[in-house]
Parts: C-alpha cells; structure tokens; sequence
C-alpha cells in the first residue's frame, strides 16, 4: 500500500494535489492511503517550508508546487516498484 501525505494548510494548491495525487493513485490501480498534514506545527516538524507538499511513503518528493497528474503517475510507480522489489 502506498502511503500519500498531502502537507500543507488546506488551501486551494493543497487541494488540488490531493485531488491530483489521488486521481494518479487511482488510474494506476494502485492500494493508497491519503492523509493530510495542516497543522502549522506539524508541517515545521517535518522541515516543509514551502506548501503545498507531498510525501510518497515518507519520503517528501514535492514542495512548493503542485505537479500534473502525469507526473504523479511517474513518482507513484516509482513508489510501486520499489515496494515491490522489497
């Protein structure tokens, strides 16, 4: 199962990469959970300074943007491949 978490105070980029992350979770048939991390505490704690973010199994792959579908897709079947070899 993959682990997605969105980071980031909820606002409208937040949104959308979790929409997004979530559309590339299901058009790859991938298991995922999708959490999402807002409390300004929280997101200092794991050393984001610019959001919106996203963390694929606890590795923080993306910050400050919100990339397209199609490269979320790239990032997940990385994650995918490497679950599996392990």
């Amino acid at each position: 199962m993959i682990s997605l978490l969105v980071i980031g105070p909820g606002c409208a980029r937040c949104r959308t990469l979790a929409q997004f992350a979530e559309q590339a979770a299901k058009e790859l048939g991938l298991q995922y959970e999708l959490n999402k991390v807002t409390d300004l505490q929280q997101i200092m704690a794991l050393g984001v300074m610019m959001t919106p973010a996203l963390a694929i199994n606890g590795t923080i792959k993306v910050v400050g943007k919100v990339p397209s579908v199609a490269e979320l897709k790239t990032m997940l079947s990385q994650a995918a491949e490497g679950e599996k070899s392990s």
